[in-house]
């Protein structure tokens, strides 16, 4: 598979997950009311949305540094995959305890479950490009990553 097509996923997702913090931390009443199903899940917090807009903060930071920096890729893709999963278990655990309905599951599935699959994907595309870097290395190369 081409390098291309997992990077320009990390910078799509990174830069929707930018995207998603600043309206999350510039303007959180307006998040809350405008992202479909979310005043079903509770009374509108404006601490708690900012708290999760840092959040995708730091998810939008791990996929951006992640693809100008190969040496970190793995790290930051698999913490923002494992935030992401967490976040799209927790939507399908809130059906499950009838919180919601199993509606919502179609209804997050675009900002919620896909993100998650996609972010999961790319650190495992990550990881494998990672050790095949390394079985690829010259003999001069691996003397030098020894040192």
């Amino acid at each position: 598979m081409s390098r291309r097509l997992p990077l320009a996923l990390a910078v799509l997702l990174g830069l929707g997950a930018a995207a998603n913090r600043a309206f999350m931390l510039l303007s959180p009443a307006n998040w809350y009311f405008a992202v479909s199903g979310v005043t079903t899940t509770g009374p509108f917090n404006q601490h708690f949305v900012r708290d999760i807009g840092l959040t995708f903060l730091l998810v939008a930071v791990a996929l951006l540094v992640g693809v100008s920096k190969p040496g970190t890729r793995v790290a930051l893709w698999a913490a923002a995959a494992l935030w992401l999963a967490g976040h799209a278990l927790f939507h399908l655990w809130a059906v499950v305890a009838g919180i919601c309905g199993p509606d919502a599951l179609m209804r997050d599935f675009a900002a919620v479950t896909l993100p998650a699959v996609l972010a999961g994907a790319l650190a495992i595309w990550a990881w494998r490009d990672a050790r095949l870097a390394i079985y690829q290395r010259t003999p001069l190369e691996e003397a030098r990553a020894a040192r």
